[in-house]
């Protein structure tokens, strides 16, 4: 597949940022989160017909996100300090571009890393030569009039609930919502602050770097999807709720992730040198309505944190009704009392050096879940239909990121494994019943 970039250029807020509004100060879970890109693919068919309605899409989407970017101001702003933004309007870069000679079928039917890069401004794990904290990049396939619309956000200010919200805004402008009332109501969903409640902290390059030599000494990364179908998540959910003497019934998520965690564990069991003892499984959990009173959920940041549930590796039968309901009691743990004990008197970094102890421990595997269910990406109209496929692509070792497939029903889960461990995991007897590869979509 060969795409050419046709234009480049950066899109400027369609007001000026107030001058109360210049910094925007960063919480301690945006210092931790650090500056690196995340994308979330948009795929549209039959978009555009000629290169008359070709431009008048890409004149729309550049007008829209010049107002979405005054409301999202520090998406428009570069990082100043480990601190803050500063909010100084210099904008977000927006890409154009053509595959005059492919199909965008090719890419949604039988998806690989390699193809979906193509569509990001930028190359996984690759630095922009100027910093930016959000890029956009439309690409037109001319053979079929299918557009996908790659947009990727800095994880120093986005987690995935407010990417989700940025995009529903974006929407909004361009789909025609230009009364008073209803740009009051956009308004709403940029809320601002979460820095008086996780205030940013002093690091040493401890953290964030550790984390950063971790990814890039990893092994030849692999990463595939993994299709769950609605009908298998619900019997297995239903097959755990019969399993279990507590009365847990797991979410279509702890469901998908056991078996997920269950087939790392099934590549641990089956390695020669076997010497890790325990999995440590992370998942990002949206702090919004963990908190007394509730942050808004239009609120911008990584309002996140991880529930850490540590599993023994053991050679018996795998329990995946007690992977779930460990995994359960990790996320439910995080609750008001919990993140006030974490957070109190500038503990989070104390406790968050334990954390990194046990990631780093050799007799633990770490494993990262990021769950993007139930978020509205599937709804993002513009104005030429919703999209047929939403995706992301990564490259980082030993990670899983979820979402919902186009029936809201079922999840693909795209997972990212070390080349010599991806075999196996296929293989897994887990993933062999729950799970497919078979990538039919369209």
């Amino acid at each position: 597949m060969e795409i050419n970039n046709v234009s480049s250029e950066i899109i400027k807020p369609s007001s000026p940022t107030p001058q109360h509004l210049k910094t925007h100060k960063l919480s301690v879970l945006d210092q931790v989160a650090g500056d690196s890109l995340f994308p979330i693919i948009l795929f549209y068919p039959q978009t555009c017909s000629n290169n008359t309605s070709l431009n008048k899409t890409t004149d729309l989407l550049k007008r829209s996100l010049s107002r979405t970017l005054t409301l999202y101001h520090p998406f428009a702003g570069r990082l100043k300090d480990e601190f803050s933004i500063d909010c100084d309007d210099t904008g977000a870069t927006f890409i154009e571009a053509r595959a005059a000679a492919s199909d965008m079928s090719e890419i949604v039917k039988q998806p690989t890393v390699d193809m979906l890069e193509q569509l990001m401004p930028y190359k996984l794990n690759e630095k922009p030569s100027v910093a930016v904290n959000l890029a956009a990049k439309v690409t037109y396939f001319e053979h079929c009039g299918g557009m996908a619309l790659c947009v990727c956000f800095s994880h120093v200010i986005a987690d995935i609930t407010t990417a989700a919200n940025f995009i529903k805004t974006w929407v909004t402008f361009a789909s025609g919502s230009d009364t008073s009332s209803e740009d009051d109501d956009v308004i709403k969903h940029a809320v601002f602050g979460c820095s008086s409640i996780f205030p940013p902290q002093k690091f040493s390059s401890f953290s964030r770097n550790v984390i950063a030599e971790n990814l890039s000494k990893s092994a030849e990364i692999l990463t595939k999807r993994f299709i769950f179908e609605g009908d298998k998540i619900a019997a297995l959910k239903e097959k755990m709720g019969s399993e279990s003497s507590s009365g847990y019934h797991p979410t279509r998520v702890e469901a998908v992730s056991a078996i997920i965690l269950g087939g790392i564990m099934s590549v641990e069991k089956e390695a020669d040198d076997f010497n890790h003892s325990h999995l440590v499984a992370s998942i990002a959990v949206n702090l919004r309505n963990r908190v007394n009173p509730p942050i808004p959920e239009q609120s911008i940041g990584n309002i996140v944190q991880a529930g850490i549930a540590k599993l023994p590796i053991e050679k018996k039968t795998i329990d995946y009704r007690n992977l779930a309901e460990t995994l359960h009691k990790s996320i439910e743990k995080i609750n008001d009392e919990y993140l006030r004990k974490f957070h109190a008197d500038g503990g989070f970094l104390s406790n968050m050096n334990d954390v990194l102890e046990g990631l780093f421990d050799k007799n633990c595997r770490w494993f990262t879940i990021s769950a993007w269910c139930r978020r509205p990406l599937y709804e993002a109209d513009f104005g030429w239909g919703k999209p047929v496929w939403v995706s992301t692509v990564m490259k980082h070792k030993d990670v899983a990121v979820l979402l919902d497939s186009s029936d809201g029903k079922g999840i693909e889960a795209w997972v990212a494994l070390p080349k010599k461990d991806m075999a196996k995991f296929e293989q897994d007897s887990g993933i062999l019943r729950y799970a497919s590869i078979d990538t039919s979509l369209i």
